[in-house]
């Protein structure tokens, strides 16, 4: 049976110090090791799915010119610019962010303020490489 006595008192008991349980998104701080983490899995899972989907194109210029126009009427479009270039940066951001694992996986990095450092260092690295693959590249297009 419910007893309305002890529930109050339970709850009197646990809410006394007015502290959640766990921590809730609106007190929790996020650190940039976190939000790097959490773009490294989904950069990654867009990664596969993007190599699916160049497996995809590949297997089109199989069937002639004719499969191939689409496609390449995308690239030649802004969006698809803006396309090409956000995959230049998904594909440099896991490879650098997957050097600073390596470098974790070795002991290395650990410190606090040093995961900070190499937290940027790889953000701002991604977005360099990016700007670099693209103006290599950006006569195929």
């Amino acid at each position: 049976m419910f007893n309305e006595k002890k529930a109050t008192l339970v709850y009197k008991l646990i809410m006394q110090n007015k502290n959640p349980l766990s921590p809730h998104l609106q007190i929790y701080k996020w650190h940039i090791s976190s939000l790097l983490s959490i773009s490294h899995r989904i950069v990654g899972v867009i990664n596969f799915l993007i190599i699916c989907i160049i497996c995809l194109w590949a297997i089109s210029l199989l069937f002639g010119q004719n499969s191939y126009e689409p496609i390449e009427t995308f690239f030649k479009s802004f969006i698809g610019k803006f396309f090409a270039v956000s995959l230049c940066w998904t594909f440099s951001f896991q490879i650098v962010n997957e050097i600073r694992h390596l470098f974790w996986d070795a002991g290395f990095g650990f410190d606090l303020k040093i995961s900070r450092i190499t937290g940027v260092i790889a953000l701002v690295t991604s977005f360099v490489l990016t700007i670099l693959f693209f103006t290599m590249g950006k006569n195929f297009f």
